[in-house]
């Protein structure tokens, strides 16, 4: 406790307010008593207006009062009654301003249904282990079935709204009822027996399972081991409309396909009649529709057929004059004369002549430009001539064999082939070719004098 808070009596004693006690007891009993689960009767079930709920929960030796805020209370899956036995998870506190304790409910349920659903998951965790929910194993129902079984309680009031829903959508499918108790001791065994009389007997096609809503405990029959082995082995599809669209059994998940109410599920097996004769009046339609046409293609094909066929004394007749047709074009063929062919071709040959060329005038021009070609040739053929004979003379005067023949020599070295040009190429040994008017020959140089280069 905070001692600023605390005043000092004269004595020295410490004066504590009420409310600082009060804060301090609700402080202490919410650190000593966790979030627990609390059983017992309610009694004095009130509703405020900004949706909390004011009530107590009593056994025969004390009582407790609760509260549950509207933001829990939205929550909860029931309103409790005057009487219920509940369980309540709650924090234990004090309101301060009255220095009352209370219940700060967070969580309400039925006595007994924690326990039974931890059962529930218990057994869905078994059987899903197994396989039995598998949706690969479950079948479709059938679109036309030619009769549906209902499996229910015979003063179930599920058993009116799916007799009255089947009456409505499908009054031409029979309906057989199995009646079996929806709830209490020995009903799953009855539901499982009248499942399995259903698949020996085979007069329906599809199967209805349901009841209406309920507490877990009412529809406890629904979550039976036995029954939902049956229900998974079972030959014909069965639909399961137990309770409320909320509601979850263990036949839901073994069932084929799960409706959410008993009135659905009679809606999903029952094809509706309204829809089913529309859509034979439109295929009703459609044939007479398709076989008219095909009618009219068959008549358009025999008139055709008809045009095509002809007798065969008309066919006769057609051959003779065709026949007379072909002599005539023949006499009239052997009747022209060979005068008349002459004449034509005489005819012919006068344009021929006429259309003639006259080559006279080409050939005395072909002829003058043949002697003027001639004329032209020999005229270059001389000026060649004399082009090269004046070549042929600048060429011999520039000659080296007139040098030769002058008297002079062309010094070559042996090995390289090059013009020896300076007497300093002239050493002693050295190997060299000298080219001369009427020939070539090889030396060797012995000894060089050196006024040779002074001669030069």
């Amino acid at each position: 406790m905070n001692s600023d808070r605390f005043s000092s009596a004269p004595g020295g004693d410490v004066v504590v307010p009420v409310s600082a006690l009060n804060r301090a007891i609700a402080s202490m009993l919410e650190r000593s008593f966790p979030l627990t689960w609390i059983s017992g009767e309610v009694s004095n079930f009130t509703r405020a207006a900004s949706g909390h709920w004011y009530f107590s929960i009593k056994d025969a030796q004390a009582q407790m009062r609760c509260v549950m805020f509207r933001g829990r209370a939205q929550y909860a899956e029931f309103t409790p009654r005057e009487g219920d036995r509940i369980e309540v998870r709650a924090l234990v506190t004090m309101y301060e301003p009255r220095g009352e304790v209370q219940l700060n409910v967070e969580a309400i349920r039925r006595t007994g249904q924690g326990r039974l659903f931890e059962a529930f998951l218990r057994l869905k965790a078994q059987l899903e282990a197994e396989g039995l929910f598998d949706a690969g194993r479950k079948r479709a129902l059938p679109t036309h079935p030619r009769a549906i079984g209902v499996i229910t309680s015979m003063q179930a009031a599920a058993l009116r709204d799916v007799l009255t829903t089947l009456a409505r959508r499908a009054p031409h499918v029979p309906v057989i009822v199995y009646p079996a108790p929806v709830q209490g001791a020995g009903s799953a065994e009855k539901l499982t027996a009248m499942l399995d009389a259903a698949n020996a007997r085979a007069e329906v096609d599809v199967i209805v399972l349901c009841r209406g809503g309920g507490s877990i405990e009412d529809l406890w029959s629904f979550n039976d081991e036995t029954l939902a082995r049956a229900i998974a082995a079972s030959a014909i599809p069965v639909v399961s409309g137990v309770g409320h669209e909320t509601d979850f059994t263990i036949a839901d998940f073994a069932a084929d396909v799960r409706a959410p109410t008993p009135t659905a599920a009679a809606e999903l097996v029952s094809p509706q009649r309204a829809l089913l004769l529309r859509e034979l009046d439109q295929r009703h339609a459609a044939l007479a529709r398709g076989f008219g046409r095909l009618m009219e293609r068959r008549a358009q094909q025999l008139d055709w057929l008809a045009r095509r066929l002809v007798s065969p004394g008309e066919r006769l007749a057609q051959q003779r004059t065709h026949l007379r047709q072909l002599a005539i074009r023949l006499a009239s063929a052997g009747s022209r004369t060979t005068a008349q062919a002459r004449a034509q071709f005489n005819i012919a040959q006068m344009r021929w002549r006429r259309m003639r060329p006259d080559a006279s005038a080409q050939r005395v021009q072909v002829e003058s430009l043949a002697r003027r070609l001639d004329s032209a040739f020999a005229r270059g053929r001389e000026r060649e001539t004399v082009r090269v004979a004046g070549l042929a003379a600048r060429l011999e005067v520039l000659s080296p064999q007139r040098t030769f023949e002058r008297g002079y020599a062309a010094l070559l070295d042996a090995q390289s082939g090059a013009a020896v040009r300076s007497p300093g190429a002239l050493k002693p040994g050295k190997r060299l070719t000298v080219h001369l008017a009427q020939g070539s020959a090889d030396i060797a140089l012995a000894d060089v004098q050196s006024r040779l280069s002074e001669d030069f």
